[in-house]
This record gives C-alpha cells, structure tokens and sequence, in this order.
C-alpha cells in the first residue's frame, strides 16, 4: 500500500516523503482547525443551528481537501472562507433580512455556475491571463495578509480608534505566548530545522497549557452534531432566488469566492515552485475540486467553500504533493469526534506560523519589475490591498482596476489581453452594485 501511495502521489519525483507530508497535512490542519469553531459562531448569528454547521464544516473541509489531494494532487486545503462567511451571515441575512434558507440556496446556485465555468475552462483561462507580476503580487500580498492575520489573532497588533492599527498590551499573558512561539519558529527557521514551524506550534501549545494560559479540555471524544436542521435545505429553497436583489447575492458569493480562490491557488503555487511558464499545472483539476466542495458545502449547510491560505504552513514544512491535502482532509473528519481536543489549539499558537509563512510568501515580491511604474502600481495596490481590506479578492480588485490604465498610460495597452480587460470591467461594475447596496 505504501509503494502505490508512493507511486500515485509522485512522492519521489517531488524529493519528499510519506512522512514529511503527513506531517505538512497536520500543520495545515492544525493551522485551518479553528474553522471548525469560528464559522458556526459566524453564521449561527444568521439564525442556522451551529451544531449542525460545526459537522456540515467538518465534512465539506474534508470532501474539498480530499478532492484537491487526490485529483488535482496539490497540497492544498479547503474549506468554507472567511469574509464571505460574514457577508452571508452579517451582510445578506442580518443587513438585507434574508432568511438563512434562501441565502444558502444563493450558495447553491453560485456553486452550480462555478461548476460549469470550470467545465468550459473559463476560471482556467482567467488565472492563466493574469500577467507573471500580479501574480507574483498576489503571492506576497497573501504572505502580507496572513501575517497581519497572525499578528492580531496573537494579539501583537490590536485596533486602535485614532491610528486604526496599534502595537497590542504587553502586559497580557497570551501576547507572551504568542511572542514566545514566534522566537522558538524563528530560530527553527534559521537553524533549518526540519518541521520548525510545526515544533514551534508544539511548544507553544505545551507552554500554554504548562502556564495555564490554554485551558486543559475536559474531555477527549465528542459525537458529531446532527446535519438534520440544515441537510440540503439549499435544494428546497432554490426558488426564493427571484428578484435582483437575490441575484446580486449569488453573483457576490460567486465573484468573492472565485478570484479568494484563484487567488490563494496562485499564491499557494509560486510558494511550492508549481508554476512553469507562468501558468499552473493541473489548475482545471484544483478548480473542479474546489467548486464540487463548495457545492456539497451548500447542501451540507454551510457558506462557500475555497482554498486556504493556510495550506502555506504545510508547504512550509515541506508538503508538495497531494497526499498533504489528503491527510489534512482525514484530520477534519476526525475531527468531528475529538473536537474537545481542538480547543487546546488557540489562536496564539497558530499565529507565529502565519507570520513566518508570511514571511516566505513575501519572498515572491523580489521578481517583480518594481522599476516599471506602470508594473510596480498595480503591484503595489494588491500586495497593500489584500492587509488593509482583509480581503484578498479586494485586493485582487484594486490592483486588476488599476493595470490596464497604467499600462495604457506607458503606451503598452497593446499588451494587456483581452481578459484583463474584460476583468477591469467586471470589478468596477462589482464593487458599484456590492456598495450600492
């Protein structure tokens, strides 16, 4: 059985092995576990039964990991987003009073388009449009990201009412933790200590418990709540979505997810060395992948499901095929029954890993051609874009908008393609009707 593992996942042919991917696939997990409690709490605030979402999370993280690891062979992970999460349950439910039920069957129907623009390869030709730059722009800009994310979920940067952003209290014992966790992952790092930022997580995790900082879990297995109160309640609701207004909210789901996906898929790849010739390999298969979990995600009950910046802490530890993806889809349906072990994972011992793999991702940046300003602007508004709106496909916008204008502006508008074009379009008339209501 392990020869065949071998063979199918070309663990060889990669230069790594069987146990450096398990061992990427739980980091990944690791990293990505808190999903399991924060996207019940999000859109349980819809009025959806959170028990229920806790498992319908578990088993479309799972389906999408597994997909991706098997078909696409990548080590990438999915599982239902952040920000979009929120929309559906804050912006669609909660702002536009729009029951739960009807908002989750706008999940299904995006899911169902995104299906067959990846059947006529039309997310494939996009991400291969995108020019080397941005690319490499959108790789650094999610390094930016999740390392900001790290740094406020481990309390080292707070907000702050007069500068927006401020250095968080020092005087908080789990700020220490998390300063405690980034110098043991930082000397790893440097040293090249095989599986550092996997070991600094441990540490980190056995400080906080030993200081009472993590609380111990009181117990260890868990059954898995009923999916009954949200299983393919999409599918009976499918015609509530009859007016603009509800189109809007599908076209949102369908837009935000994409290019969070496209997105991260890029960025994910120029960090394990996957792309030749400025294209990705076998993206048509990640792109099925993720759009079959993210339709199984809306007849489970829960929002869309995409690919995880986190996955770059997998691939920090040295995950380049699909078995990592694979591994860390296992995690997730045992994590279903051992979810009192998951609370031991808080957020100060993820975030020194975030901001490390930042730091890797950031390394992108050095190829771009910074002294072409009509390259370096648009450049520039992705990779500080994606931080400061929380939001990659924002910063995918602002960037997308700004390039055919630079680049008409050099007098290289001949240059662009036809898509980019097209892109600029489709987010100026995006972000209108998305602010205009």
């Amino acid at each position: 059985m392990k020869e065949k593992i071998i063979s199918y996942f070309e663990i060889d042919q990669l230069n790594t092995t069987v146990k450096r991917e398990f061992l990427a696939g739980f980091t990944t997990f690791i990293s990505m576990a808190y999903i399991l409690f924060v996207n019940p709490t999000v859109l349980g605030a819809s009025g959806m039964d959170e028990g229920a979402v806790f498992t319908a999370t578990a088993l479309a993280s799972a389906l999408g990991c597994i997909l991706m690891g098997i078909f696409a062979k990548y080590p990438i992970a999915t599982a239902p987003a952040l920000g979009i999460n929120a929309f559906f349950a804050y912006s669609v439910c909660v702002g536009m009073g729009i029951p739960w039920e009807t908002a989750l069957a706008g999940v299904f129907v995006a899911s169902l388009i995104f299906i067959l623009i990846t059947v006529f390869k039309l997310r494939e030709l996009i991400i291969d449009a995108i020019p080397a730059d941005l690319k490499f722009a959108i790789s650094g800009g999610i390094g930016l990201f999740i390392a900001f994310l790290g740094l406020s979920e481990g309390g080292i940067i707070v907000s702050n009412e007069s500068t927006l952003v401020a250095l968080g209290p020092l005087n908080v014992g789990t700020t220490w933790l998390t300063i405690f966790g980034l110098i043991i992952t930082a000397i790893m790092m440097v040293r090249r200590v095989p599986g550092g930022i996997f070991i600094g997580m441990t540490a980190t995790t056995i400080l906080g418990l030993v200081t009472g900082l993590i609380d111990m879990p009181t117990k260890i297995v868990s059954a898995a709540p009923s999916l009954k109160p949200t299983f393919l309640v999409a599918l009976k609701h499918v015609g509530d979505i009859n007016s603009l207004q509800l189109w809007v909210v599908v076209l949102t789901f369908l837009l935000v997810t994409f290019f969070d996906t496209a997105g991260t898929l890029v960025g994910l790849a120029n960090q394990a060395g996957f792309m030749k010739d400025n294209k990705m390999p076998r993206v048509g298969k990640a792109l099925a992948a993720d759009s079959t979990a993210m339709l199984a995600g809306s007849l489970l009950g829960t929002s869309p499901v995409g690919a995880y910046v986190e996955s770059s802490a997998g691939i920090a530890v040295g995950g380049r095929s699909g078995l990592t993806a694979v591994t860390t889809g296992l995690f997730f349906v045992v994590g279903l029954f051992f979810s009192p072990l998951l609370s031991v994972v808080t957020s100060q011992v993820t975030a020194p890993a975030l901001i490390v793999v930042g730091v890797l991702m950031a390394q992108s940046l050095s190829q771009i051609k910074w002294k072409e300003m009509e390259i370096a602007i648009p450049s520039f508004l992705i990779l500080l874009g994606m931080p400061l709106t929380y939001s990659i496909s924002d910063g995918i916008a602002l960037g997308f908008i700004f390039y055919p204008i630079t680049m008409i502006a050099a007098k290289r508008g001949k240059e662009v393609s036809p898509i980019m074009y097209a892109l600029f379009f489709v987010f100026v008339g995006f972000m209108w009707i998305l602010n205009a209501n």
